[in-house]
């Protein structure tokens, strides 16, 4: 079956329909702990202020008034100095830890003196005491509130969850937070001629999609349940579609009108509707989109290059409609050579980066993967290519 020209779309407009394709995930509320990698539905807020008292930015002084200053203590952090500092005292303080009643500024070890009990100012500290001898008011202090009010906006609905952004929750005093479920995916492979083990031999290539895929799921905010190796005939892709109760099915292979590429018959055979049929770009035109029932299906070429490209223009573009986030834009560099593209599509080019300088790199066939070795993303050549020194988009790569 040869592809259906009413589906044949260009590559902005298949990232707009995977993007419109999606559904709005659920939520849920998890532990901070777990929910690494997932997208926030709700805003998280400083749950007290931050930090809740005024404390210490160095290790050194907590001082009252006009110096000299006399010892009269320490305030360690995580334990408050519970007296009254009066004009002319000082206690030593650590980082972080509250600073005394009555105190009015800190003063670093590394600039001040002491003797017997009597602290100093010495350094740049010395250059800033005022007539009287006294330091700027809440000199290297954190002010409470300093870094966020209670109830202020910590992290936006959106936001990917990376280790530190879990960091700043947990510094809000948040425990849980509300998130979207990730769509769960599973990954068939179609392909007789496929290898899963050691090199290329007797007729047959190893996979390199199998291996790569479970971790290009995690990137792009999914969460894998399994990859299926699958016979090359329309009853064995028919049934593995049919038993796949995933949020999500990515096929590999299949996606052309060869004599063994079954998928658009097996898709028919389940009721699907087709959304693209093909993406006027290179490498990747044999991608494809459908809906069977309440899932989606995103077939990918079997050439590794067209494969990724499929993944980067339609999986990402359909994970950020599911989470609420708006289409991922592209960023722009400069192309720094001259290459032809096709009339009609666009060209992604792998490239390394330099400032905001692009380069194209070897190994751009799309049956080859070498060039992910030196890769920071994809250009993407209009129609007919570009010229040295022209502004391109880009595509950036994990």
């Amino acid at each position: 079956m040869s592809a259906n020209p009413e589906f044949e779309v260009t590559w902005p407009e298949a990232r707009q329909l995977a993007h419109q394709a999606a559904t709005l995930a659920s939520t849920i509320s998890l532990p901070i702990g777990q929910a690494g990698g997932f997208v926030l539905a709700t805003d998280a807020v400083a749950l007290g202020d931050m930090p809740p008292f005024a404390a210490s930015r160095i290790d050194g002084w907590a001082v009252s008034g006009p110096g000299p200053w006399t010892r009269i203590g320490d305030a360690l952090a995580g334990h408050e100095f519970v007296s009254v500092l009066n004009p002319g005292e000082c206690v030593h303080i650590a980082t972080g830890a509250v600073m005394p009643e009555g105190a009015t500024a800190a003063l670093k070890d590394e600039e001040s003196s002491v003797t017997d009990l009597t602290v100093s100012a010495v350094a740049g500290a010395a250059d800033l005491l005022d007539a009287s001898g006294a330091l700027p008011h809440f000199h290297d202090v954190r002010p409470s509130g300093y870094e966020a009010k209670a109830n202020d906006v910590l992290i936006p609905k959106g936001t990917k969850l990376t280790p530190a952004i879990i960091g700043v929750a947990a510094a809000g005093g948040n425990d849980q937070v509300t998130v979207f479920k990730k769509l769960i995916v599973d990954v068939l492979i179609f392909g007789d001629e496929l290898l899963t083990d050691g090199p290329s031999r007797d007729g047959k290539v190893r996979d390199s999609l199998g291996p790569q895929l479970p971790m290009w799921i995690t990137h792009i905010g999914a969460e894998l349940n399994e990859v299926k190796h699958v016979a090359d005939t329309l009853k064995d892709h028919s049934a593995a579609i049919s038993k796949s109760k995933a949020d999500l099915i990515i096929t590999t292979g299949g996606t052309a009108a060869g004599p063994v590429d079954h998928l658009h018959n097996a898709i028919f055979d389940a009721g699907g509707e087709f959304i693209i049929d093909a993406v006027l770009v290179r490498p990747g035109y044999h991608q494809l989109m459908a809906r069977i029932g309440n899932q989606l299906l995103i077939g990918l070429p079997g050439n590794p290059q067209s494969a990724v490209i499929g993944l980067l223009s339609l999986a990402t573009s359909l994970i950020a409609g599911a989470t609420g986030a708006e289409l991922p834009q592209l960023q722009e560099r400069v192309f720094n050579a001259g290459l032809k593209g096709p009339a009609r599509e666009v060209r992604l080019v792998l490239c390394s980066e330099s400032g905001n300088t692009v380069t194209p790199l070897e190994y751009l066939d799309s049956s080859m993967l070498r060039g992910f070795v030196k890769a920071d993303g994809y250009a993407v050549l209009p129609p007919g290519g570009a010229e040295s020194g022209q502004i391109v988009q880009w595509l950036d790569l994990p």
